[in-house]
């Protein structure tokens, strides 16, 4: 299927890496051009180069999500170099701390909110007056599982990340008369690196090789760490797939939804 995002131009918060490396990637394969952003100007750059010789359109900008001036600055690089931005996908964010309700700090809920939510925020707010006036716009804002089916443990983690939902269904209903679309995505358990090394890491308390096959490790281990229907974790592609789709014109009658990319977990409506 032809995406039609040819002539688009997205900015993919926290693509230096993992999940937003997947999405920035994928949005230039269908031919998008593409803004990767991270903290760190080295990662970044390895993007974006890796994307322009595949023979994809990108450009990378660094700044700090929590702090409006970088936030400001960055928008400025972005559109500076690749032009007014269609598609905002709002990926950066983050457990940060480990804690549980015998641990939890007020402090880390809110360096979460700001991380998560607020960061959210501000590139919507910087990009959304432009996309209003040009009457045409994708907001795509990455949550997770933890939203609908909070564990236990990093209860800041999961109340931010239902905090976004919530954000986005408000923007949804806010700008859908003006030709702009805010969705959100919530993975579940997601083949990432650090999934991996967890998995792999525990299997060899179990007498399994740390070096073992994937998928003798993935059998192993992930009935002990999620209950997933389909009886594997998803791949990056397949939450990057998902992203594109709503991020083009093709989705332009889907607004306010919550994609749970999940392989069943949750229970139901």
């Amino acid at each position: 299927m032809d995406l039609r995002l040819d002539r688009k131009v997205a900015l993919v918060t926290g693509s230096s890496k993992g999940i937003g490396e997947a999405v920035a990637k994928t949005l230039a394969r269908e031919g998008a051009r593409v803004v990767v952003h991270g903290q760190n100007a080295e990662d970044s750059l390895a993007v974006a180069r890796a994307i322009v010789d595949e023979g994809g359109r990108a450009h990378a900008v660094v700044g700090d999500l929590t702090k409006d001036d970088e936030v400001e600055r960055l928008v400025r690089d972005a559109q500076a170099a690749a032009g007014r931005i269609d598609i905002l996908v709002n990926n950066a964010g983050g457990s940060g701390e480990t804690e549980d309700w015998t641990t939890t700090r007020p402090q880390t809920w809110a360096a979460g909110y700001d991380r998560n939510v607020l960061a959210a925020l501000r590139t919507t707010a910087s990009l959304l007056p432009a996309m209003r006036t040009a009457g045409w716009g994708r907001i795509i804002n990455v949550s997770s599982l933890a939203a609908l089916m909070p564990p236990p443990g990093r209860p800041d983690y999961a109340a931010a990340k239902a905090a976004m939902v919530a954000m986005t269904a408000s923007l949804a209903k806010a700008v859908a008369a003006d030709g702009v679309t805010a969705n959100t995505v919530s993975p579940g358990t997601i083949h990432s690196a650090r999934l991996e090394q967890a998995f792999r890491k525990a299997v060899e308390g179990r007498g399994m090789p740390f070096g073992a096959a994937w998928a003798d490790v993935e059998r192993e281990m992930l009935p002990t760490f999620a209950q997933v229907p389909m009886g594997r974790v998803g791949t990056l592609d397949e939450i990057a797939d998902a992203i594109a789709f709503l991020a083009s014109p093709r989705a332009g009658y889907i607004t306010g939804v919550n994609l749970r990319i999940d392989g069943g977990m949750f229970p139901g409506l």
